[in-house]
């Protein structure tokens, strides 16, 4: 499994990986860098507020 956040391209630890990527998907698709997209139940949406 991938540990490089699919929207950022950032890395991500194994662990994060293991909990919030799909078992047949590359890596997660977005990570906590991501402030743009946020996942909301199985997809992912653009962010409501500036979570910085």
């Amino acid at each position: 499994m991938g540990r490089t956040c699919q929207n950022c391209g950032g890395t991500v630890t194994e662990r994060y990986a293991r909990v919030f990527a799909p078992d047949d998907a590359a890596g997660p698709r977005v990570c906590p860098n991501c402030e743009d997209l946020v996942r909301d139940g199985a997809s992912v949406r653009e962010a409501r507020a500036n979570r910085g």
